[in-house]
């Protein structure tokens, strides 16, 4: 199961009811924390979640209502007795922008580490999550994550056995290792069934369209993507200003061919974001305005 909160849905200032940007993935006790905007330590508590077990932050780009909520965090972290060290991926100079931001946070119980983002993107892993960090189309580099669990096949039980091989080598089998005994060499694939269907989150914010946005989309069972304007007399502001309307985020869902949409990123002067979606849905039907605190759990397929 991988459990989404969806913390903070405006972009550029907080509202008094609507916080900025922030995103808490969950998966096998573990969190991972997409951007902090201003406020994002609130946010958590709102919705009932502890800052204790993030693990992995993950920035999309630098500007301030993705970013300046992290001194908060950290204290916040500090302050419930945290001592793991915690990860921080981001666009290049991510070290410098948070080193800086570090000034009002100097003493920390843990230790960061820092990992940089290339040009065109790169891929992670942390606690089972399959990260994929894609390049979109902002007025400076920014980048969206495409979160993967992969689920392998079932163990055949009867292949095991007729392999003569002793059960106690079978569970290294199931997770992937390859097992040597009696001169013989075992494989996973002679015990485990195709890969199965996993789940997959692709959170984008700040871009105009672009094609690496629905291939890094491609298949995903929640789509969180900014939607900046749902006013269609809007349009050319989104372009002046690298941002999307609610209209092009469906079409790129549509696309992707993904499970469901989640708008996010409203401008300030969006009011009743609902309002819009009749429209919307014409274009991906599975479309939903995002709200703070939204939550869902996906799991895994029945066999």
């Amino acid at each position: 199961m991988l459990d989404v909160c969806l913390l903070g849905t405006g972009g550029m200032m907080p509202l008094p009811r609507r916080w900025l940007t922030s995103c808490m993935l969950r998966f096998n006790g573990s969190s991972l924390l997409i951007d902090s905007g201003e406020g994002t330590q609130i946010a958590m508590k709102e919705a009932g979640l502890s800052s204790h077990s993030i693990d992995t932050l993950c920035f999309t780009h630098f500007h301030a209502d993705h970013i300046s909520g992290l001194p908060g965090l950290l204290l916040d972290m500090a302050n419930s007795d945290r001592a793991e060290p915690i990860r921080i991926i981001g666009p290049k100079g991510v070290e410098r922008v948070v080193g800086a931001l570090r000034t009002i946070a100097p003493d920390l119980p843990f230790d960061i580490t820092f990992e940089e983002i290339e040009d065109r993107g790169a891929e992670f892993e942390a606690h089972g999550m399959q990260i994929q960090a894609f390049r979109v189309n902002h007025n400076v580099p920014c980048f969206g994550y495409a979160v993967s669990i992969k689920r392998a096949g079932k163990f055949n039980l009867e292949a095991a056995k007729a392999l003569g091989l002793p059960v106690q080598f079978w569970n290294k089998l199931q997770k992937g290792e390859t097992v040597d005994y009696e001169g013989n060499t075992y494989t996973p694939d002679m015990v485990m069934g195709a890969e199965r269907k996993g789940l997959k989150v692709a959170y984008c914010t700040d871009s105009r369209p672009t094609k690496g946005i629905v291939e890094a989309a491609k298949g995903s069972d929640l789509f969180i993507c900014e939607g900046m304007y749902g006013d269609p007399e809007k349009a050319q502001d989104a372009k002046r200003k690298k941002h999307m309307t609610f209209y092009e985020a469906a079409m790129l869902a549509r696309d992707a061919q993904v499970g469901e949409l989640w708008l996010t990123h409203y401008s300030p002067s969006l009011v009743g974001p609902g309002r819009y979606m009749k429209e919307v849905r014409k274009i991906f039907p599975e479309a939903y305005p995002g709200k703070d605190g939204m939550k869902k759990s996906l799991l895994f397929e029945e066999d």
